[in-house]
């Protein structure tokens, strides 16, 4: 059962977090306009849509990304304040155990971890579809959305080869389709010119050419001026960005992994791991805010600025150590599962240390 000083803790935590993402905010937007605001101008983007479409979807997945150090630095700055003022050392005084004190962070925290989870899975990506559609119009120059030389495997036993695809009208050039069953090439589909129909979701290819080889040995030749095909394909995944895929909710992630595991790319690594991370980050929160009071729970001659100091310091490498094994993660050198929670379980040895080694 909660008592007074845990509503205490829980309500200083959770009002300091308030704060902190809004200062961020505002700190990130300046720097995004700033940076942006060139296109915004040239383009002609009105501002309802600047503040709706984007920035509204834009802001929320930033800050929920980076949500475990904000709750480090939170738990920082207001626990560092609590013991410049000596009530910790009232509350330890008053026959509360250095760990009842935790209980309420923690609780806190997981109420935070909580909802981050919630945002990461569904919320943010039905609103992250408007960022990208956004950035589509706006901000990306889909002029120089150009491929050459795409060789893919679209699904098992079909690999295709294209000579080039403009994005911009969704015109390609040089189409082959291969069809292959166990090691044995069934079919091979020749066309000039291959393009995306959005509204029929399908693909039309000019002046195509079949040759398909029979099991007597003997060949069969089809050829026509057109053919509308449903190849599993369509232009967005030639040209997806890495960061889209925050635009996928647990459901369409999951597909997309099957997808890409049906087309051999070594893409799967990448979205593999951004999944494990989804489920890692709101656990990462448990411990950076166990290491974030056990820091800062002392009192110490130049009070907050030192233990702020302190918890960026140790902020910093734990996101070095973070980015260092989702990379190893999503470029396959690694298990996704294992990269995004190995630095869960280091920090969680950082956490245990530092507990025995704080002043209770």
């Amino acid at each position: 059962m909660l008592r007074k000083i845990d509503w205490y803790i829980i309500k200083k935590f959770l009002l300091s977090f308030a704060l902190t993402l809004g200062l961020f905010t505002v700190i990130i937007i300046v720097f995004d306009v700033a940076e942006k605001i060139d296109d915004f101008v040239e383009k002609q983007t009105p501002f309802n849509e600047i503040i709706f479409d984007y920035y509204l979807n834009f802001v929320p997945f930033l800050l929920n990304l980076f949500s475990p150090i904000f709750v480090f630095i939170t738990v920082i700055f207001f626990t560092s304040k609590m013991a410049d003022k000596s009530e910790f050392v009232a509350i330890l005084s008053g026959g509360v155990s250095y760990l009842r004190i935790l209980r309420p962070y923690m609780l806190a925290a997981f109420v935070i971890g909580a909802f981050s989870f919630m945002l990461n899975a569904w919320i943010i990506p039905r609103a992250d579809k408007e960022r990208v559609e956004f950035e589509n119009r706006y901000t990306r120059d889909l002029e120089k959305e150009y491929k050459q030389n795409i060789k893919q495997q679209i699904k098992p036993g079909m690999i295709m080869t294209l000579q080039s695809f403009n994005y911009l009208d969704s015109f390609g050039y040089k189409i082959q389709l291969e069809h292959v069953e166990d090691g044995v090439l069934k079919s091979r589909l020749f066309g000039d010119k291959i393009r995306w129909n959005e509204e029929k979701q399908t693909w039309r290819i000019a002046n195509y050419r079949i040759r398909e080889f029979l099991p007597d040995g003997q060949e069969r030749l089809l050829s026509g001026p057109y053919l509308d095909t449903m190849v599993p394909f369509n232009p967005d995944d030639f040209f997806r960005r890495q960061e889209d895929v925050q635009s996928f909710n647990m459901d369409e992630l999951d597909q997309y992994i099957q997808l890409e595991k049906d087309r051999g790319t070594a893409q799967t690594f990448f979205y593999q791991t951004e999944k494990h991370r989804r489920y890692a980050s709101p656990f990462s929160m448990l411990v950076l805010t166990f290491i974030g009071v056990c820091v800062s729970s002392a009192k110490v001659r130049r009070g907050v600025g030192k233990n702020l100091a302190k918890g960026i310091l140790i902020s910093f490498f734990y996101l070095f150590v973070l980015q260092f094994f989702t990379s190893m993660g999503t470029k396959g050198s690694l298990d996704p599962f294992l990269s995004v929670w190995i630095p869960n379980i280091a920090f969680s040895f950082v956490a245990a240390y530092l507990y025995f080694k704080a002043q209770k």
